[in-house]
């Protein structure tokens, strides 16, 4: 007796049979068709992720008068009376769910479609056993200008480093799946590419330098993986690049000067690492950059000098990387732009410096968990604003100034009055100048007294 799943393949292919038929006797009534070829191979890539045996029924003309909304057509720019798949889409928007469990993805069915220019599949590998991307899948004669796969946690395997014969790859994101290894050298060839989004997968190794050959590339995301080594120094070539994202991996060593090179710069990403300071001068270079997230690192210096200098900075985030010493008064003066800095976690003394309340787009400060001492000297207008994204907590020689806050004291700065604690501000430091005025005087009397007794 024949399995389900042979019935199911032989139903599938009669009307596979039937439907190409039906596109074909019908093309002199439409006034653009599918050539019976990609017809034939669109069947087939639905029958491998979709297993619905009745969708070459409900969908005989893909295109045209029974459209499906994964599927994007265009016309022949050399006849007008013929179509071509140029996208096709995979994702929970279109379908619930997106492909059947025990989904697969052919090679020969793909590269039936020789016009495609964009391949997307969100979610389509999640509870069938491993899929592997087949190197053969990826030709010369591809007209790829997109593949996204993303969100399936079953695509392993290795990245197939037969994607550099994609010539026309613009972008190639395969987040959030399950590949492992290296990231392929060859890579680095594809000078069209102007995204590349690896992030969320199981890539071990280190950042190939050919990558820094990406003339094209504006954006670069490789966080969270196992990424090992250093920060290449050849990342500087890639001149066009706006983001970069290398958090949460396993880097090490120090940034290289040339990162300075990035003049197009906006984001840049190396937190959750393991990278040592100092931070080279030649980051000043960067003018147009608005986020540096570098927190987790053991950068182990003063405050980095060189983050005052980038003006256009809106984010700072420098938590957990092991500074010391005090925060310069003038550190941050000149970034008029900032909304949010972040010094937690650190070994900071000394006094918080009045001059971070006038900065005037701040609107979250995290001084918390360091060793800082003092009054509070920041503007009443400015906590009252931040309120409790201002976090000062875990200094335990901050003190607040009597009457200074109002009840914004036990609220949002949990810091106790600085009233009776020797502090070498407010009331504290009077009672110091007192002592050193009235000690003198005291000891003159107490000299005179003596030696009236002794007369007597």
């Amino acid at each position: 007796m024949a399995s389900s799943s042979s019935l199911l393949s032989a139903g599938v292919s009669i009307l596979l049979i039937q439907a190409v038929a039906v596109g074909v006797a019908t093309a002199g009534d439409a006034p653009a068709q599918l050539p019976r070829s990609e017809l034939a191979a669109i069947f087939r890539v639905m029958a491998d992720l979709l297993g619905d045996p009745t969708w070459p029924q409900l969908h005989p003309r893909p295109c045209t008068d029974t459209p499906w909304p994964g599927l994007q057509c265009e016309l022949a720019p050399d006849d007008s009376t013929r179509l071509r798949a140029t996208r096709l889409h995979f994702g929970p928007d279109v379908s619930t769910p997106p492909c059947r469990p025990g989904a697969r993805l052919a090679a020969p069915a793909i590269l039936g479609l020789p016009h495609l220019r964009t391949l997307s599949l969100f979610g389509c590998f999640v509870d069938a056993g491993p899929v592997e991307l087949p190197p053969v899948l990826f030709t010369n004669a591809s007209s790829l200008e997109q593949l996204v796969l993303k969100s399936n946690p079953g695509l392993t395997g290795r990245i197939p480093a037969t994607l550099t014969n994609l010539k026309s790859l613009q972008v190639l994101s395969l987040s959030q799946n399950g590949f492992h290894g290296e990231i392929p050298r060859e890579l680095g060839g594809l000078a069209a590419l102007q995204q590349l989004d690896l992030s969320y997968n199981n890539i071990t190794g280190e950042i190939p330098e050919e990558l820094g050959g990406m003339a094209s590339l504006s954006i670069l995301d490789l966080s969270w993986n196992s990424i090992g080594g250093g920060v290449p120094a050849a990342l500087g070539g890639l001149k066009m690049l706006q983001k970069a994202d290398l958090s949460y991996n396993r880097l090490a060593g120090v940034v290289p000067p040339e990162v300075g090179s990035l003049k197009e710069l906006v984001f840049l990403d190396l937190s959750h690492n393991g990278l040592a300071g100092p931070l080279p001068a030649s980051l000043a270079g960067l003018a147009k950059l608005q986020y540096l997230l570098l927190q987790d690192n053991p950068i182990g210096t003063a405050v980095p000098a060189v983050v005052g200098s980038l003006r256009r900075l809106q984010v700072l985030g420098l938590s957990g990387c092991n500074l010391t010493g005090p925060i310069p008064r003038g550190a941050f003066a000149a970034l008029g732009s900032l909304m949010a800095l972040s010094l937690d976690r650190n070994r900071l003394d000394g006094p918080i410096p009045a001059s971070l309340g006038a900065l005037p787009h701040l609107g979250q400060l995290n001084l918390s968990q360091n060793r800082l001492a003092g009054e509070i000297a920041l503007p009443v207008e400015f906590v009252a604003r931040l309120g409790r994204r201002l976090d000062v907590r875990g200094n335990e020689e901050l003190c607040v100034g009597q009457g200074r806050y109002g009840g914004l004291q036990a609220s949002y700065l949990r810091a106790p009055p600085c009233v009776g604690r020797g502090s070498t501000n407010g009331t504290a430091a009077l009672d110091e100048g007192a002592a050193g005025v009235y000690g003198p005087v005291v000891g003159l009397v107490c000299h005179l007294l003596v030696l009236l007794v002794l007369k007597l």
